[in-house]
């Protein structure tokens, strides 16, 4: 044992050294909560007070009430270049088609496949639709016909979802970069001490030392696993206080992302961190060089982040809710939303994840015993 924490010790001394390669891994848990927080307080500022809408009305003669009614809702008529992408063109029956209740046409006219302003023409479809509806209701009060005629089954819809469950679906996406953080806050540790120490020709002279291989592999992957940990430590406690800041209320949302939550993170991440740091590892060695473990390890890591973007959108089949990350995932997701929590799930999840990590540690220690892995021949 003592061994072993001389290796894991070594280890965090030589990454402390490194400070550039210890922040690189660090960035993403400390950054990612702040661009979120940025990014949802962008779209929370559009959707709860829309900006104006200029549009090119042409004929709004022929039609003030409607041409009034959109401005009431923020839709007013102007002429320059940005207002000229959408217009809206009133025909000249327009008026007389009213006054007689038969259909009065509009024309709309715009560049569907222009992404800025795709939400704009939305917005005008729907007040063009809302102003038909209660100009067809007027029509039949006129005639003295119950509007309600028109709606033979009316539908009430009782939403039995909490604040704190529609935050869930918004921590979902939080989650996702919080397990995503174990694999990228110790990635560059996890490459320096395998290829990165194969190059500097120091792997050899650590196994000329009087240690077994198994120690040394074990003080390598606890010593990943510390930072991978200290990545997910640091993104929660930026979560944890970056997230209140954001104005959710307006949304009908709350997102507060509690002890206890943090303290079950912290509890599911340790075996996800073990599977992380012995994956990244076995990689890292088989790989000759450097440059050829970073390149891996990127593709690598593709697969956990398609399990836990799958269980953070739920468009993956139940299956995946018995595998590692997704698992562990999808049973925070139930926790966040006020859920009972599927302990069999997540233990068999778990215990699979922690049944990859010993069997990738025997593998990286039986690697380790061939002069081609240690030599990179």
């Amino acid at each position: 044992m003592k061994m072993i924490l001389a290796m894991v010790r070594k280890e965090l001394i030589d990454a402390a050294r490194d400070k550039r390669s210890v922040m690189a891994g660090l960035y993403y848990a400390i950054g990612t909560p702040l661009i979120m927080c940025g990014l949802f307080m962008v779209l929370i500022g559009q959707l709860s007070s829309p900006e104006d809408l200029s549009i090119n009305i042409k004929n709004a003669n022929n039609a003030p009430d409607l041409v009034r009614y959109l401005s009431n809702n923020g839709i007013n008529h102007a002429d320059d270049e940005q207002a000229n992408k959408i217009t809206l063109t009133i025909s000249d029956d327009y008026a007389a088609n009213m006054a007689k209740a038969k259909p009065a046409e509009v024309l709309l006219v715009a560049d569907n496949s222009d992404e800025k302003i795709q939400k704009s023409i939305r917005r005008l479809e729907r007040q063009l639709q809302a102003y038909s509806a209660e100009m067809g209701s007027l029509r039949l009060i006129a005639r003295g016909i119950n509007p309600g005629i028109t709606q033979p089954i009316k539908i009430n819809v009782e939403d039995k979802a909490t604040a704190d469950s529609k935050g869930g679906m918004i921590l979902g996406l939080a989650i996702f970069t919080m397990m995503y953080s174990v694999f990228i806050s110790g990635m560059n540790l996890a490459i320096d001490t395998s290829a990165g120490e194969r190059e500097r020709n120091s792997l050899a002279l650590l196994l000329s030392h009087p240690m077994s291989t198994r120690e040394l592999v074990l003080g390598k992957i606890i010593a990943v696993t510390c930072f991978a940990m200290l990545g997910l430590i640091l993104i929660l406690l930026v979560s944890k206080v970056a997230y209140p800041f954001v104005p959710w209320q307006e949304i009908g949302f709350t997102v507060n992302i509690s002890h206890d939550f943090m303290g079950l993170m912290l509890l599911i991440g340790i075996p996800v961190a073990l599977m992380a740091a012995t994956l990244q590892l076995y990689v890292s060695f088989m790989a000759k060089t450097f440059k050829e473990a970073q390149s891996y390890l990127t593709m690598v890591l593709f697969v956990p982040l398609a399990l836990s973007m799958a269980a953070s959108y739920n468009i993956a089949p139940d299956v995946l809710q018995w595998l590692p990350v997704s698992g562990q995932q999808q049973a925070l997701m139930d926790f966040i939303k006020g859920r009972e929590i599927p302990m069999m799930q997540l233990i068999v999840s778990s215990v699979a994840t922690l049944i990859i990590a010993v069997a990738l540690a025997a593998g990286l220690e039986k690697s380790l015993k061939s002069e081609k892995v240690v030599f990179g021949l």
